[in-house]
């Protein structure tokens, strides 16, 4: 009985990889919403940048700044910077996109869209305004995940440089599996069938093992996935330096890191890293009452090191810190299909970029595969951002400045 379930699953995924089942889903398209998508890192920036100034124009006491990021490949590498302080200083918002470049795309037009429309109606008396726009410029501008030194940003962002000494033994009993020395072939068995592959792999070890084994971070194998450096990204000190002084200003922080690709599709899915204090966790349930919070603690989620959204309340240690991640979701990877499916493009991806293609086809099957899983061009998931962003973004604003901060 066992091993017809074991044959009925595997077979399963391989119709969903076939695309013998199909799935169907029909959103509604908002035009409105649409106008904030822009396909370049150039043209993202530009846009946040000439918004910037125009909301300068209106409050002179805004902060507008570029940070160049060091690369030695690109010159034109910049995290751009919006600060409209509070006339009191109480409360601060922080709201961050692109640490995982290519994630910025769509992190770029929730933060305008945030800019144009709800930031007018913002009360900014006792309530100041941080936007951190592409935090990873080379994985924005080059569609990557990673930095040009093939480093997870939010993997690799603390202040204790112990966080290099972590080990993921998970991780390295998979490494063959999860980082092919060779070059990409889409009709290969390996492609083929990865996902029987996968599949054993989960029998064997479970879905939730699995799961975290690959996506906590790991700081030994440069060339692979999860890869959270051998020591701190430029990126970390220059943003650390722009929010210190910033943060010691205010009594409370609550910042908002955007993110796309993991979840149910069209979905937007809200989750701290773990919260282990009951304070924090109160104020998030009051901020998000009504929205479902995905607390770490489900078999379908996991937890990661070296987290960019806690690094934040590291900065300036005693500042009342409320962190939140917003994932826009992609691909159904909440479930085991999803799951499979979003592991296999981040291998194929990496692989091709360390160990090229085996024809010019792979190449641009793998990194069409890759910008959709993480900026998909339907402009009916476009229009769901956009949507859900105008929900949740007045009533978390309003509600964090109506709490009782102690």
């Amino acid at each position: 009985m066992k091993s017809i379930k074991i044959i009925l699953v595997i077979t399963f995924c391989f119709l969903v990889h076939a695309g013998v089942l199909a799935e169907t889903n029909s959103t509604a398209i908002d035009e409105s919403a649409l106008v904030y998508f822009q396909e370049s890192y150039e043209v993202s920036r530009d846009r946040f940048r000439s918004l910037s100034s125009e909301i300068k124009q209106r409050f002179n006491r805004t902060q507008i700044s570029r940070l160049p990021v060091s690369s030695h490949m690109d010159k034109d590498l910049t995290i751009d910077l919006f600060y409209l302080p509070a006339l009191k200083k109480t409360k601060l918002i922080i709201i961050s996109c692109g640490v995982h470049g290519v994630e910025g795309f769509a992190g770029s037009a929730v933060q305008r869209m945030f800019m144009s429309e709800i930031l007018p109606k913002v009360d900014l008396e006792n309530t100041g305004i941080f936007l951190i726009h592409g935090m990873n410029p080379y994985g924005f501008k080059y569609v990557r995940r990673v930095t040009e030194n093939n480093v997870d940003l939010n993997r690799n962002c603390d202040v204790d440089k112990a966080l290099f000494a972590s080990k993921n033994e998970g991780y390295s009993s998979l490494v063959e599996f999860l980082n092919p020395e060779k070059p990409v072939d889409m009709g290969s068995m390996g492609n083929q069938f990865f996902f029987v592959r996968a599949v054993i792999k989960i029998l064997q070890k479970s879905m939730k093992n699995l799961r975290q084994s690959v996506l906590q971070g790991q700081y030994e194998f440069e060339k692979g996935i999860f890869f959270g450096g051998k020591d701190f990204e430029p990126h970390v000190a220059l943003i650390k330096s722009a929010l210190a002084d910033v943060i010691s200003d205010y009594d409370a922080v609550f910042g908002i890191d955007l993110h796309t690709g993991w979840g149910a599709r069209n979905t937007l899915h809200l989750f701290p890293n773990p919260v282990e204090n009951q304070t924090v966790r109160a104020a998030l349930e009051k901020i998000f009452e009504g929205y479902h919070i995905d607390w770490g603690d489900t078999e379908d989620f996991y937890t990661t090191t070296g987290d960019f959204s806690d690094f934040i309340g590291k900065i300036v240690p005693g500042k009342f810190y409320i962190p939140m991640s917003f994932e826009y979701g992609t691909m159904d990877s909440q479930t085991t299909m999803g799951s499979v499916k979003s592991v296999h493009n981040m291998i194929i991806e990496n692989q091709g970029f360390h160990y090229g293609y085996k024809t010019k086809d792979d190449e641009i099957e793998v990194k069409k595969r890759f910008r959709e899983m993480y900026y998909p061009s339907s402009d009916g998931w476009r229009s769901e951002v956009i949507r859900q962003a105008r929900e949740i973004f007045p009533l978390a604003v309003k509600r964090y400045q109506a709490l009782d901060i102690k």
